[in-house]
């Protein structure tokens, strides 16, 4: 009989990979308050020095527990770390600990991944390719294991326009046992050097080694109950455990901050292409549903051939532009503005690469050397002109990505949802084309302003940004009238001379 997901948790031991991060916390929060999860096992590295008992009790600082700890003030108990590192050869387990996640865990999901665009791809490899291939070998040992999710990107094919919920093995130049045989005969200096030629039509090595890693799991997955999880890019949550919440400025986040701060003018980008964002919650829900579901149908059918395919990405009835996207995040300067604007919010959108080199000159790296002029004169560090290398060349990575539409092919999602009980539903929903978009950019950018500029929404900070927005509207266009003006000036001149 179905027990639902809720049910399915219940008195399970789940190992959770990339439990530290983004989407990793919200994972763990959504089990801890919406089940009866025995334990979750998080593989965690010691960072900077901290051990990693002391980076799980950080969490209870951490807004996205806050809901959770109200509720049950020692459910960060049943959070147990393991120490390990997905860069490490063995996964830097220890003996001891594999023997325990091998004799205690139910469900594996594998979270953990690189996700710099532009990683060199000897970690990329080992990060994403080998520990995928090492956790399954890791999970062939778990006597109770009933489901494994891998967590890999919508954008794994990306070398094509539509994608389907099947593997693509031809799309790559060598198979993935070729791959990792190389990473472990060349050094990473070599393997490096060889990128461009490895990497063909993939744009960057994120997406080809997550490819690769599809790769692993379509040949050494075996019979185990394992399912691949595409998400689109995931970003803030949308209604739980609070709206808003985030704590990276990875892919659209970035453009959203810098946009609200004023530092980010120009970016190159199609605004009528179609942009696959969705949000961290509804992203979660639908990973615990896949572990829900892979486990049900395992049991149904006894050996599965190949492991099933969920694409979550926004529907095909709901979708939202890039140029949607920039003119609602912008309007909320006029709404919740910053109280630390460096300039008016406005975003100009290049679609010709062979213009944004003058216009990111013009925007951003003259002002730039202005502002850390008058930064040296205050006898502060300057800043600008290094941030904007670092922000022009974040453009330049995800260049493919904001000028081309994909279309995702999500029908196992659809049925995932289908069999989906009512409770299941309304506790773990995930319905893109339902999803207001105007209502959800506004959680967005409320929770850019509080979770990463650290600015509370109250009256008086509102009111303070609002002040400050309203002066710097009057520089900007001050200024931009200025320029029009010389510039008309110039060219009356030009063609007097020339009469």
């Amino acid at each position: 009989m179905d027990i639902g997901i809720q049910g399915f948790f219940k008195n399970k031991t789940v190992f959770l990979t990339g439990a530290t991060g983004f989407l990793g916390k919200v994972v763990t929060e959504k089990l801890l308050r919406t089940s009866e999860v025995s334990r979750i096992y998080a593989l965690v590295r010691p960072k900077r020095g901290v051990p990693i008992q002391e980076r799980i009790a950080t969490w209870e600082k951490d807004p996205v527990f806050e809901v959770l700890l109200r509720t049950k003030p020692d459910a960060l108990h049943r959070v147990c770390p393991i120490a390990g590192d997905c860069a490490a050869p063995d996964l830097g387990i220890s003996d001891h600990d594999r023997r325990i996640l091998a004799a205690e865990v139910h469900v594996v999901i594998h979270g953990a991944a690189t996700v710099r665009f532009d990683e060199v791809l000897h970690l990329a490899v080992a990060i994403n390719v080998r520990a995928t291939r090492l956790l399954l070998q890791l999970a062939k040992q778990m006597t109770n294991l009933v489901s494994y999710v891998h967590i890999s990107t919508a954008y794994s094919n990306c070398v094509i326009r539509d994608i389907a919920e099947r593997f693509y093995p031809e799309h790559l130049n060598c198979s993935s046992a070729n791959i990792l045989a190389l990473n472990d005969l060349v050094s990473k200096e070599v393997l490096d050097k060889m990128t461009p030629a490895l990497l063909g039509s993939y744009p960057n090595t994120y997406t080809y080694t997550k490819a690769l890693a599809e790769d692993v799991i379509l040949r050494e997955a075996g019979n185990l109950p394992l399912c691949v999880y595409r998400p689109a890019i995931i970003m803030s949550t949308y209604k739980e455990p609070v709206s808003g919440w985030v704590d990276n400025l990875f892919g659209p986040m970035a453009l959203c901050f810098g946009g609200a701060r004023g530092i980010m003018r120009v970016t190159m980008v199609d605004p009528d292409a179609k942009i696959g964002i969705v949000p961290a919650d509804y992203c979660v829900n639908v990973a615990l549903a896949c572990a829900w579901r892979t486990a049900e149908k395992s049991v149904k059918s006894g050996k599965t051939t190949r492991p099933p395919i969920y694409t979550f990405a926004p529907s095909e009835k709901n979708l939202v532009t890039f140029g949607e996207f920039i003119y609602t995040s912008v309007q909320y300067r006029d709404v919740i503005p910053l109280t630390k604007m460096l300039w008016y919010p406005f975003v100009l959108c290049i679609t010709k690469a062979s213009l944004f080199p003058l216009a990111a000159f013009l925007l951003h790296t003259l002002p730039g050397y202005f502002f850390d002029l008058l930064l040296r004169l205050k006898g502060r560090k300057p800043i600008l002109v290094n941030l904007y290398r670092k922000i022009h060349k974040n453009i330049a990575v995800l260049g493919p990505f904001s000028n081309t539409t994909w279309h995702f092919d999500t029908s196992n999602t659809k049925e995932l949802r289908q069999a989906m009980s009512q409770d299941d539903l309304q506790l773990f929903g995930f319905d893109m084309a339902r999803l207001d978009w105007g209502d959800y950019f506004k959680t967005v950018m409320y929770g850019v302003r509080l979770y990463i500029g650290k600015e509370q929404p109250t009256a008086e900070s509102i009111a303070k940004g609002l002040k400050l927005g309203k002066r710097l509207k009057v520089l900007h266009y001050t200024f931009v009238y200025s320029l029009i003006s010389v510039a008309g000036y110039a060219l009356w001149s030009l063609a007097k001379l020339l009469v």
